[in-house]
């Protein structure tokens, strides 16, 4: 049984390796090809109207809200797949999934629970076509806990 197989795999390899694999290669798909991998791409660029927001000081459980605005400022539509943030905390939302044309600006919102304490810092990135593939804006708030404590230490409430 061994020898047959063998026999048939020797068969396989002296049939199927009959013809030069470089002979089916035809040269003008060679030339437009290396045409193509040697055209520079054009991307659309990501360019935001600022990078970070800071609420400032806010208490405990104050939900927050801003608008990012972006721009295309690149050379080919921007197409963005998704938006997302470090913690369920912050939710982007409110972002056009249509293609924005070079020179065309949009926005989308971040809304923050405003929950935590003391200097907070949360990433939103934002997967789109540009050329790194991922943008990010990041917010900030100092919180102020329901406890007492302030951006100056402890309340003292005599």
């Amino acid at each position: 049984m061994k020898k047959i197989i063998y026999l048939f795999a020797i068969m396989f390899v002296f049939t199927s390796c009959g013809d030069d694999p470089f002979s089916k290669v035809k040269s003008e798909n060679v030339k437009s090809a290396e045409v193509r991998d040697n055209t520079p791409f054009k991307y659309p660029v990501m360019t935001f109207d600022r990078n970070v927001h800071d609420f400032g000081t806010i208490n405990d459980g104050e939900a927050q809200e801003t608008v990012f605005s972006y721009t295309n400022t690149g050379d080919a539509p921007l197409v963005i797949s998704e938006i997302k943030s470090t913690c369920g905390c912050t939710v982007p939302q409110d972002w056009s999934r249509a293609p924005l044309l070079p020179g065309e600006s949009s926005q989308f919102t971040v809304k923050f629970n405003g929950k935590g304490a003391n200097k907070t810092t949360k990433t939103v990135t934002v997967n789109a076509n540009t050329q790194k593939g991922t943008e990010s804006v990041r917010i900030m708030a100092f919180i102020n806990k329901a406890n007492g404590v302030s951006p100056s230490g402890p309340l003292i409430i005599n």
